[in-house]
């Protein structure tokens, strides 16, 4: 029989930073400096004062990541991260920014594309100077 009380729940596993580090690829300054710069909240810490990461924050520094990927600014991504920080009243910001940040990406993508063909280009043309004998027009 119970009181009705919610039964405790276990303590929520936390990952060191070596595990984090090993998980994201990051490296530990890496983190160290987005943990200063404003990007990660301080994280938990053990009693010998030992960084322990929790879900939470794995899953905002994969998104970090994806946003570092994609061409955001270290400065963007601290508004982002202070604009997260706010809690849902900032949403319609936060949205905004990142289709800003969407459309800013689909630009460079449609540029990459543009370039890429410019290469392809040039190399079907190289190979066909170097299949044709006696070619001397290689630029």
């Amino acid at each position: 029989m119970t009181s009705g009380q919610p039964l405790p729940r276990a303590a929520e596993p936390t990952l060191t930073i070596a595990q984090v580090v090993e998980r994201t690829g990051l490296s530990h300054d890496t983190l160290r400096y987005y943990e200063k710069a404003g990007l990660i909240e301080r994280v938990g810490r053990t009693t010998g004062n030992q960084r322990r990461y929790a879900a939470a924050d794995l899953a905002w520094l994969e998104f970090l990541i994806r946003l570092r990927g994609t061409g955001m600014s270290i400065g963007d991504m601290q508004t982002f991260a202070e604009l997260r920080s706010r809690g849902d009243g900032s949403v319609p910001d936060r949205l905004a920014m990142l289709r800003e940040h969407r459309a800013d990406l689909a630009d460079r993508m449609r540029a990459l594309r543009r370039n890429a063909a410019a290469l392809d280009d040039k190399i079907r043309h190289y190979e066909r100077l170097l299949d044709e004998p006696g070619s001397d027009d290689l630029s």
